[in-house]
């Protein structure tokens, strides 16, 4: 696995270390999770957005295929 090192100011490590205390956790196992989660809604995102011009010219697409 590869390490990334995040400089985090004081105010957002006291945002990522409150959850991890209330749930027994290791802040960088918090941390991982919500990176995790942003990853999944922006990969959502962009294939929404790559699949919006596709929709609008299926039948150009289609006929340039031919």
């Amino acid at each position: 696995m590869s390490e990334l090192h995040l400089p985090l100011d004081p105010g957002l490590r006291r945002a990522l270390d409150d959850p991890a205390d209330a749930q027994g956790r290791p802040p960088e196992e918090v941390a991982l999770d919500a990176v995790r989660a942003h990853l999944r809604h922006e990969g959502t995102h962009v294939l929404a957005v790559a699949e919006e011009p596709a929709r609008d010219h299926a039948d150009l697409l289609r006929r340039l295929g031919e």
